[in-house]
């Protein structure tokens, strides 16, 4: 499944233009700590976060993850926005929690 299938699965938000939504989705990573993202989450996951700042798009870079998608209707900055369409990291969001679309993401994934 690609970011962009997922993402209308999803009924997700698009922050980002076409950046990274032709990319595939292995899985998931739920957290909010940077270096616990650092430290676990693996290539080609989406990361459900409720941080906005645009270090998640430089962490998100460096793990060579899917796409961030921001919970509780929380909305990136500009400067965020495009820095993740200069990497080409999809940035999504969503007015669910965490927990909720961690378990919505899990069951798209497995089915």
């Amino acid at each position: 499944m690609t970011v962009k299938e997922l993402a209308e699965k999803l009924g997700l938000r698009f922050f980002t233009g076409q950046a990274g939504l032709d990319r595939p989705v292995t899985g998931g990573y739920t957290s909010d700590l940077l270096s616990d993202v650092i430290g676990h989450s693996q290539e080609g996951q989406v990361w459900i976060t409720l941080q906005t700042h645009r270090n998640i798009v430089g962490v998100a870079s460096l793990k060579d993850l899917s796409a961030i998608v921001l919970v509780k209707g929380f909305t990136p900055d500009g400067e965020t926005i495009e820095l993740a369409e200069t990497e080409g990291i999809a940035l999504l969001g969503t007015s669910e929690q965490a927990f909720e679309m961690s378990g919505q993401l899990y069951q798209l994934i497995r089915a």
